[in-house]
């Protein structure tokens, strides 16, 4: 039994260090260092932005800093601000590289039989939708 025991821990570690060797594992997390790491500067920038731009309305409302406003309402709008900033950025990059992979598709010459290939495979599913409609 004491052997068995062996056997499953050690296929335990084995799976679990095989898991975590993968490629896609080490690079979730380095993009989630990267992402807290570029929070951080988005939220600086975000508390800098809110007390210059806001800092009349602040002052109005006699209160020192935006996360001084009742009801956490200062709060709320950091993080609505934040968010918007990280998917505006977020956007930005995707959009990039899906420009990128477009201009890559442009340049790749089509291989004329893998292009016969689809329109023979395409006319093959049309027909086989025609055949089966009642």
């Amino acid at each position: 039994m004491a052997r068995r025991a062996r056997t499953s821990a050690t296929g335990f570690l084995r799976d679990f260090q095989e898991f975590i060797l993968r490629g896609n594992v080490i690079e979730l997390a380095v993009a989630v260092i990267i992402g807290g790491a570029f929070g951080k500067i988005v939220e600086a920038f975000v508390n800098w932005l809110m007390s210059v731009v806001l800092k009349p309305f602040l002052d109005a409302a006699n209160v020192n800093q935006l996360k001084d406003l009742p009801f956490g309402l200062g709060d709320l709008a950091i993080a609505i601000v934040n968010f918007l900033i990280v998917a505006l950025v977020v956007f930005l990059i995707i959009r990039a590289l899906e420009k990128f992979i477009r201009k890559q598709e442009a340049e790749t010459p089509i291989d004329p039989i893998l292009e016969s290939q689809e329109r023979l495979t395409a006319a093959i599913d049309r027909l086989t939708n025609t055949m089966n409609q009642p």
